[in-house]
């Protein structure tokens, strides 16, 4: 661990720091874990800071994104438009127009009129593009905690309304029907809950390939690849995943290995969880109702603001405090209220949690921050500073930006 991440840390607060060394770490240890030949997509919403995402580009990912935003950073951090998939329901015509024009000719679509909608921006554009279909299957994956298909979603196509419409999907003039799209759930730790969803996923993309009637040039089979979130631990490992896999891939699609169809494979928190780790200042402490409470400038405009709202997952940040001792030098830790700054009761990481003792001005850390962090969360509720984002690679410390999104210019209404 650099100075730069340390639970000592001293600099400005509030700050993320991301550390490429533990992004190069754990791309390689999940692609040594995944069947081969296979792709591997970066998603861009666990973190789409164009150094990781660079980072991840050179270690051999493509882009998975699914926004004009995700886009415009995954082309900032060098991915050529030829590496990017855009994925994600709900498109407009203007974000395909704005895809197309960059040179994206990679879509995953959910529906039939997903499908026409695309072919009309690719004569529009006049340009060919290509999709993968993404499928809702028939049944949720099982030892799914975060299932995101198998019930009624924005997520894919219904197997019965693919059967209802097979033609509206390979008979479009301008898109070209490329193969299947399957992302069952995620955050999964366990390799038999991961190989049971991805046995599901080559099951259906076998029967879909049936209904279609035409053989598939990709197969993208998601991912869901757990990782610890704003605690201590390590990135899961899963040995035996790859041969299951291959397995299972043999007895479906037997010329997989010669890339027909090619598989792929997508991770978000799995390959960036680990490199991030948040500084907190405490603001105050004071005693409420009996309770201890600890005001920090970081919450949950911060860190998991979907989680601070009750939204899953539900965060539960272990902080890190410099030293474990009491101001008097002896151990001292009693549970304590985890507050930020915001105007609302909402914005607590915890009720009560083991804390030693801390002052105003001590600086906490929440490890294993760097997915699903900064940007997935409520930065424009209060107005308040974004964090410094810090890069480093391992003691090197590479350069420190922040987030422009209280702009001035903003459009005046007619």
């Amino acid at each position: 661990m650099s100075d730069w991440e340390s639970v000592d840390y001293q600099g400005p607060t509030p700050a993320y720091v991301y550390d490429l060394s533990t992004v190069r770490a754990a791309h390689d240890q999940l692609r040594a874990q995944l069947p081969a030949p296979s792709d591997l997509y970066y998603s861009l919403k666990a973190n789409p800071h164009p150094a990781v995402v660079s980072t991840l580009h050179e270690r051999g990912c493509r882009a998975e994104i699914s926004s004009v935003g995700e886009l415009r950073a995954a082309l900032e951090a060098g991915v050529p438009p030829g590496d990017i998939l855009y994925s994600g329901p709900g498109k407009r015509d203007s974000d395909l127009d704005t895809a197309l024009s960059a040179g994206v000719r990679s879509f995953s679509l959910d529906s039939p009129r997903a499908a026409r909608q695309l072919d009309s921006a690719a004569a529009r554009n006049g340009t060919p593009a290509r999709f993968l279909l993404r499928v809702n299957t028939d049944a949720a994956a099982p030892g799914a905690g975060l299932a995101m298909t198998g019930l009624p979603s924005p997520f894919g196509a219904d197997i019965a309304a693919i059967e209802a419409d097979a033609a509206v999907f390979t008979s479009q003039t301008h898109a070209r029907f490329e193969g299947l799209h399957l992302y069952l759930a995620t955050n999964l730790y366990d390799e038999d809950a991961l190989t049971q969803q991805f046995t599901v996923a080559i099951d259906t993309a076998a029967r879909v390939q049936s209904i279609l009637g035409v053989p598939l040039r990709v197969l993208d089979l998601g991912g869901g690849f757990g990782a610890p979130y704003a605690h201590d631990g390590a990135l899961p490992v899963f040995p035996g995943l790859a041969g299951r896999l291959a397995r299972r891939l043999d007895g479906a699609f037997p010329d997989w290995r010669r890339q027909q169809p090619a598989i792929a494979f997508e991770s978000g928190r799995y390959l960036t969880a680990t490199c991030g780790r948040l500084h907190t200042r405490v603001l105050d402490v004071k005693q409420a109702h009996e309770h201890r409470v600890i005001v920090m400038d970081s919450g949950i405009h911060h860190l998991g603001g979907m989680s601070g709202l009750r939204r899953v997952p539900v965060i539960r940040p272990r902080v890190q405090v410099p030293g474990s001792a009491g101001r008097d030098g002896t151990p001292e830790e009693t549970t304590a209220m985890l507050c930020g700054p915001l105007c609302t009761p909402l914005d607590t990481w915890a009720r009560s949690t083991p804390m030693p003792s801390v002052e105003p001005g001590d600086v906490l850390s929440v490890p294993n921050v760097g997915a699903y962090g900064l940007h997935a969360s409520l930065v424009l509720f209060l107005g308040h500073p974004l964090p410094d984002e810090v890069v480093v690679d391992g003691p090197e410390h590479v350069g420190t930006s922040r987030l422009d999104v209280h702009r001035a210019d903003l459009v005046q209404p007619a």
